[in-house]
C-alpha cells in the first residue's frame, strides 16, 4: 500500500505508542528487579507524550489516512487525549498495588501500552477492517493482563470468562461486520454509509448487520442484557487491572459506536435508536436494582458502571432528533471515564493487612482516620449518583434534557427515577465512611503521587460539575465532524 508522508503524521501517536512499547520491551530485558521503576516511568511518560501528541496538528475537518482506512479529526484526537491521560493516571494509581501483587512487571506495562494502542485505533477507525484489529488488539491485552496473576483463583475464572464471552461478542461484531462488508461491497465505513443512505431498511443484509454490530458493541459496553461478564470479571480482576477495565475500553467501545452506528449507519438512526432506547431501559433497571443489593464495593460499581451505559444509551437514542446532537453522549462518557477511574484507582490503593479494601463495611469510619481521601470518595459517589455540583450531574442534566428534546420525555422521566434509586447505594457507601463506627482501620498506601493524582482526578470532576463550561466545549469540538 502506497502512503504519503501526511499520512505518517495522522498516526504519530499511535506509532510513538507502538515504538516506545518495543523500546520498553528490549530495554526491560536489561533491567533487574529493582530497577522496574526504570520501565514504570517509560509507560508513563509514553502515554502522557501520546496524548500531547493527539491533541495538537488536529485538521479542521475530517481527514483520512492510508486510503480511508484511518479517520484524523477533532472526535478522534479528544478521544484519545482522554484515553491516554486516563490510562496513565490508572498505571500512576497502580503502582504500590502491582508491587504488592508482584505483578509490577515490564510484561505488563508492554500490555498496557498495546491494549492503548487498540483503543486509539479504535477511535480513528475509518474502515470495518480497522475497526475490528483495533478491537481484538485491545481485547486480547486486556485478557492476558488479567489472568496474570496466575496464584489467584478468582483473577483466573475472571479472565477466563471474560475470554470466552468476549471471543463469542467478537465473533458476533465480526459476523454483523462481514454482513455489512456483503451488503455494501466495500470496507470502508463512508460507503457503508451511502448503501444505507440508499437502500435503508430494504436491504435485510443491512438490518442484520446493524443487529448484529449492535449486540457486539452492547457486550463491549456491558448493557444489558449482555452484561453477564461484567461482575464476575470486575471483582475477579486484580485491582489495578480492574481500574483499566471500567475506564478507558469502554470509551473505546463507545469510540467505535459512534464510528459505526453514527458515521456507518447514520441513516438507518431510526432503526438502532429503537435498539438504545430498549438497552438503555433494561440497563438502567438491572444496574441500579442489583448494585443494591452488593457488599462488594467493586461489584457494587461494576454493577453501577452498567447502569451508566443506561444513560449513555438514552443520550445515543436521543442524539439523532435532538437539538444538542451527540454532544452529551460524549460529554456523559467522557465524564463517566474520569469518575470510574477515578473509583476503582481509590479502591486500588486501599489495603487493609494485605488485603484490598473491597467490601462496603471495609470503609467504616474512614474520615476519621483518612479525611483526604474519604472527602474524594465522597465527590466521586455523589457525582456516580447525579447529586449537583458535581461533572455527574450536569452529565446526566444534558442527556436528560437531550431525550426531552426528542419527544422522548417518558424514558427522561424513567431515567430520572433510576437515578433516585441508584443515589440510595451510593449514598450508602457515604454513609459507611462518615457515620459507621470502624472495625479496622484501612491502610492506604502512602504513595504522594498516587494521591496527587487522584486529588486531581476527583477534584476535576467536581470542577466540571461547577464550571461546566469547558467540559462542554470539548464536546462539542469534538463531535463536530460526526
Amino acid at each position: 500500500m502506497e502512503f504519503s508522508a501526511s499520512d505518517l503524521g495522522a498516526i504519530l501517536p499511535e506509532l510513538f505508542v507502538v515504538a516506545m512499547a518495543c523500546v520498553i520491551l528490549v530495554l526491560d530485558l536489561y533491567l533487574k528487579p529493582g530497577q522496574r521503576g526504570i520501565t514504570y516511568g517509560a509507560t508513563v511518560l509514553t502515554l502522557l507524550v501520546g496524548a500531547l501528541l493527539a491533541i495538537t496538528g488536529l485538521p479542521e475537518a475530517r481527514e483520512t489516512a492510508f486510503h480511508g482506512h484511518f479517520v484524523h479529526d477533532s472526535l478522534s484526537g479528544v478521544l484519545k487525549l482522554v484515553l491516554l491521560v486516563m490510562t496513565a493516571l490508572v498505571v500512576i494509581y497502580a503502582r504500590r498495588p502491582l508491587q504488592r501483587l508482584e505483578m509490577y512487571k515490564g510484561e505488563l506495562f508492554i500490555l498496557v501500552l498495546l491494549a492503548t494502542t487498540g483503543m486509539m485505533l479504535m477511535a480513528s477507525a475509518g474502515t470495518l477492517l480497522m475497526a475490528y484489529l483495533g478491537l481484538e488488539l485491545m481485547s486480547l491485552s486486556l485478557y492476558t493482563m488479567i489472568a496474570m496473576d496466575r496464584d489467584s483463583v478468582p483473577a483466573t475464572e475472571g479472565a477466563l470468562k471474560y475470554f470466552i464471552l468476549g471471543s463469542l461478542a467478537s465473533g458476533v461484531f465480526l459476523y454483523g461486520l462481514s454482513l455489512l462488508y456483503g451488503a455494501s461491497g466495500s470496507l470502508l465505513i463512508a460507503d457503508v454509509a451511502s448503501h444505507a443512505g440508499e437502500v435503508g431498511v430494504d436491504d435485510p443484509l443491512m438490518v442484520m448487520g446493524v443487529v448484529f454490530v449492535a449486540i457486539g458493541l452492547a457486550f463491549k459496553l456491558g448493557a444489558v442484557p449482555f452484561h453477564m461478564w461484567v461482575p464476575d470479571v470486575y471483582q475477579g480482576a486484580p485491582s489495578p487491572i480492574t481500574a483499566l477495565l471500567a475506564s478507558t475500553p469502554k470509551l473505546a467501545a463507545f469510540a467505535l459506536l459512534l464510528r459505526i452506528m453514527v458515521d456507518g449507519l447514520g441513516p438507518m438512526a431510526a432503526q438502532w435508536q429503537e435498539i438504545a432506547a430498549i438497552l438503555a431501559v433494561l440497563s438502567l433497571v438491572v444496574g441500579n436494582v442489583v448494585a443494591i443489593a452488593q457488599s462488594s464495593l467493586k461489584r457494587m460499581l461494576a454493577y453501577s458502571a452498567i447502569a451508566h451505559v443506561g444513560y449513555l444509551l438514552i443520550g445515543l437514542a436521543a442524539a439523532p432528533t435532538a437539538e444538542t446532537g451527540y454532544m452529551p453522549t460524549m460529554m456523559y462518557m467522557v465524564m463517566y471515564t474520569l469518575m470510574g477511574g477515578a473509583a476503582f484507582g481509590l479502591v486500588t490503593m486501599m489495603h487493609r493487612q494485605g488485603v484490598a479494601g473491597e467490601r462496603i463495611e471495609d470503609y467504616a469510619g474512614f474520615s476519621q482516620s483518612h479525611p483526604w481521601k474519604a472527602f474524594l470518595l465522597l465527590i466521586l459517589m455523589f457525582a456516580m449518583a447525579g447529586v449537583p455540583p458535581t461533572g455527574g450531574f450536569m452529565a446526566k442534566l444534558y442527556v436528560f434534557q437531550a431525550a426531552v428534546q426528542a419527544d422522548m420525555v417518558g424514558l427522561a422521566v424513567f431515567g430520572v427515577l433510576m437515578a433516585v434509586i441508584g443515589a440510595f447505594y451510593y449514598l450508602r457507601v457515604v454513609k459507611v465512611m462518615y457515620f459507621d463506627t470502624p472495625a479496622a482501620e484501612l491502610s492506604p498506601d502512602r504513595d504522594g503521587l498516587a494521591t496527587g493524582a487522584l486529588s486531581l482526578n476527583a477534584l476535576a470532576v467536581l470542577l466540571f460539575g461547577i464550571v461546566p463550561g469547558p467540559l462542554v466545549e470539548l464536546s462539542l469540538f469534538a463531535v463536530r465532524t460526526l
